[in-house]
């Protein structure tokens, strides 16, 4: 059997997806599982065994481009795929598997796709709180339950991967690292403070660690800031790596500390010990999927709220998720 996934934009909602192709290959053998995905999270996709083949999708967000949707769809019907699961809920989506004329067209209803998908789905929110089980659903047949408990994202970086971007960045493991990732793709409401991540940097510093601060180059004038405020205690890398690059950096590390963004579901998916610092988002929803994993989160009114930036001007789900706090739980998640 042959299936088309049309994937998320975002990284971490592309690593949130591993669970369904697993199912996938469970439901039908040795399947072949090919992804339409931005060309951003190739690296990502290039590391799960799951994935055959990945195909670009050139659409920019927000990008109607009719004209060349349809050339797409009509080139990915020489592949002949029996099924396309189309997880963004845009209507823009679904348009490239219509173009292809795959018979089977499964997705949740989202922009009111009924004409492009045959197999739309209703999302009960109630029954489906996180992402990871909203994805998996997808892969079984219409109304039946989702097999418990879910596999976790699983990635491995072999130690060639892991020796090149070494070499490429000038770095080595002759202390223990600690890997930073101080951006937030949605916006500044998902960030810790860059003064508290330098705080942090210090003390790990002072244990005998290396600092890393990893992202794309939109994180390196946030990095920056960390790397000058901690006494340049820490190598700001943001933007000097690409996701393969990152993936080999985050499978070096003793520990990693992020936000809620890409970067932490990877470091989960590699069970590294992460410290997970939330926010204006919700471990309910998109929780970093790993038994190494410790969310940090303080308990306020307003939180979780969602925006990009906080509406209410004070910052308090991060102001008050101090330094202390979040070193106070490095020893959970080393086991010391």
């Amino acid at each position: 059997m042959k299936i088309l996934i049309v994937a998320p934009s975002w990284v971490g909602d592309a690593m949130l997806m591993q669970p369904m192709l697993m199912r996938l290959q469970q439901r039908h053998g040795d399947c072949q599982i090919d992804v339409l995905s931005p060309p951003w999270c190739a690296g990502l996709l290039h590391a799960m065994p799951e994935v055959h083949q990945v195909i670009t999708n050139p659409f920019g967000h927000g990008a109607l481009q009719l004209g060349a949707r349809y050339q797409l769809g009509k080139q990915l019907r020489a592949a002949q795929y029996q099924q396309v699961i189309v997880l963004p809920n845009s209507l823009k989506s679904a348009l490239v598997p219509f173009f292809a004329r795959i018979p089977l067209r499964t997705g949740f209803i989202g922009e009111a796709r009924y004409g492009l998908l045959n197999d739309a789905r209703k999302l009960d929110k109630s029954v489906l709180p996180l992402m990871v089980g909203r994805f998996a659903a997808l892969a079984e047949n219409k109304n039946a339950a989702i097999p418990q408990p879910l596999a976790n994202p699983k990635l491995v970086v072999s130690e060639t991967q892991r020796a090149a971007s070494l070499q490429k960045l000038s770095l080595d493991l002759s202390k223990k690292i600690a890997v930073f990732c101080p951006g937030a793709e949605y916006g500044p409401a998902k960030r810790w403070p860059e003064a508290y991540y330098a705080e942090l940097a210090q003390r790990f510093a002072a244990q005998g660690y290396a600092v890393w601060l990893i992202g794309s180059g939109k994180d390196y004038a946030v990095a920056q800031q960390i790397e000058q405020l901690s006494g340049a205690v820490c190598v700001n890398l943001c933007g000097k790596t690409d996701l393969s690059d990152a993936l080999a950096l985050i499978a070096c590390a003793t520990v990693v500390v992020s936000n809620d963004s890409g970067l932490m579901h990877l470091a989960a998916a590699q069970d590294k010990p992460l410290l997970a610092l939330f926010g204006s988002s919700s471990p309910q929803f998109t929780p970093p999927l790993s038994t190494h994993a410790r969310v940090i989160k303080i308990d306020i009114a307003c939180s979780p709220c969602f925006k990009r930036v906080c509406p209410l001007g004070h910052f308090n789900c991060m102001m008050q998720l101090t330094p202390d706090l979040v070193w106070a739980t490095l020893p959970q998640v080393l086991g010391t």
